[in-house]
């Protein structure tokens, strides 16, 4: 089966099963597997599908089933649907909660391959923000780490992290396969908590090239400070995510108790 486009290359599927006793309705069997191609990325992040008519004929279903189950995975934030365009794949975004957690772990329990492009790993003098954030003393040494992360090998986000140079000795190799937090818990540094600033703002043409996104593609930036068990500062960061392919999750409780 050839139902789907990127670009002008034709994409081969494996055929759909549709099991018509079944009691789980055809729009729904359709959906599950469309979700499935896109989420083991035989489907890629961009690729077209052509029309519902010629789709639906292909599988074997009738128009409004075809409509349903591309309708269901349009809410799913899995398809898009564009005037002039038509209906695109999207790839799912990294969810993220807000604990200490590595993203590195993150993209593992998504279920995809983290990868690590390490850009710098050098010691650097704390200057401005940095040596602010760290509660140190301008020109007292940082490790200075950029890295481009990728799930899949799709370019999921930019890195920048300074870490105390007595806080752990840290080399470019190791954090080409290992998550920072991991590599910080391996020298007794276990980070405890953190504060996260979120903002937007447009990409710059050297953060576009390195996310595969047009130059001005939309970012979501957190500043990151975080402190040890004893209140020490032991990183400072500042990440850059692609804001299509990424999500931050926060559950908010009721202030005083029940409402």
């Amino acid at each position: 089966m050839t139902a789907f486009l990127r670009s002008a290359e034709s994409v081969t599927l494996p055929p759909a099963r549709i099991d018509r006793s079944s009691p789980v309705p055809l729009h729904h069997q359709v959906a599950t597997w469309l979700e499935g191609l896109i989420v083991d990325q035989t489907l890629l992040d961009g690729a077209r599908l052509t029309n519902e008519i010629d789709l639906a004929a292909e599988l074997g279903v009738s128009r409004p089933t075809m409509r349903r189950a591309l309708a269901h995975l349009v809410g799913r934030g899995l398809l898009v649907r564009r005037r002039g365009v038509g209906t695109t794949v999207r790839t799912p975004p990294v969810g993220r909660a807000p604990t200490l957690r590595s993203m590195h772990q993150d993209i593992v329990d998504r279920g995809a391959t983290p990868r690590t492009t390490v850009l710098v790993c050098e010691p650097r003098p704390a200057e401005g923000m940095v040596a602010e954030a760290l509660g140190v003393a301008p020109e007292t040494s940082v490790t200075w780490i950029e890295r481009v992360r990728h799930a899949d090998e799709e370019p999921v986000a930019i890195l920048h992290n300074a870490i105390p140079a007595d806080v752990a000795r840290l080399d470019g190799t190791d954090l080409e396969t290992h998550g920072l937090y991991d590599l910080l818990g391996r020298a007794r540094c276990v980070p405890h908590t953190a504060r996260d600033v979120l903002s937007a703002r447009a990409a710059t043409a050297a953060e576009a090239r390195l996310l595969g996104e047009p130059r001005r593609a939309p970012l979501l930036v957190v500043h990151r400070t975080t402190w040890n068990a004893r209140g020490r500062a032991v990183e400072y960061a500042v990440h850059h995510f692609r804001a299509r392919t990424h999500r931050v999750e926060t559950t908010i409780g009721a202030l005083g108790g029940a409402i």
